[in-house]
């Protein structure tokens, strides 16, 4: 059985870094994967912070990341990391790990049914 465990969440005043990690187990040895971040505020919709291709570690972002956040792979089975740095009070969210199958040659997109597993979430608080 697939699993995801995020951990790191907490609070942090704003400008400040926090890391997230997540270590997932279950996945197969012989595929590959699209891993991603994902974040939902209070009375918000869930929005795709930034995905990473297990088999060749490239991490694409969203918009509002604007270069404060990295996403890292630390091995080609699901241990992802996601470093952030000058957290405002518009970060302040419930942030979740997914990973989905990725078939040869298939984009790992923003769109959240590409990704077939999640973990519970870690939440982030930012504020002074």
């Amino acid at each position: 059985q697939v699993q995801l465990m995020e951990s790191g969440g907490g609070s942090v005043q704003p400008g400040g870094s926090l890391g997230l990690s997540c270590a997932a187990s279950g996945l197969s040895m012989d595929a590959n994967y699209c891993m991603g971040w994902f974040r939902q505020a209070s009375g918000k919709e869930r929005e795709a912070v930034g995905t990473v291709y297990t088999d060749f570690g490239w991490a694409y972002y969203a918009d509002f990341v604007k270069g404060r956040f990295t996403i890292t792979r630390e091995n080609a089975r699901g241990k992802l990391h996601l470093e952030m740095n000058s957290l405002s009070p518009e970060d302040t969210a419930k942030y979740y790990c997914a990973a989905g199958l990725r078939r040869s040659g298939q984009r790992c997109d923003f769109e959240e049914d590409n990704y077939n597993y999640w973990g519970q979430g870690t939440q982030v608080t930012v504020s002074s």
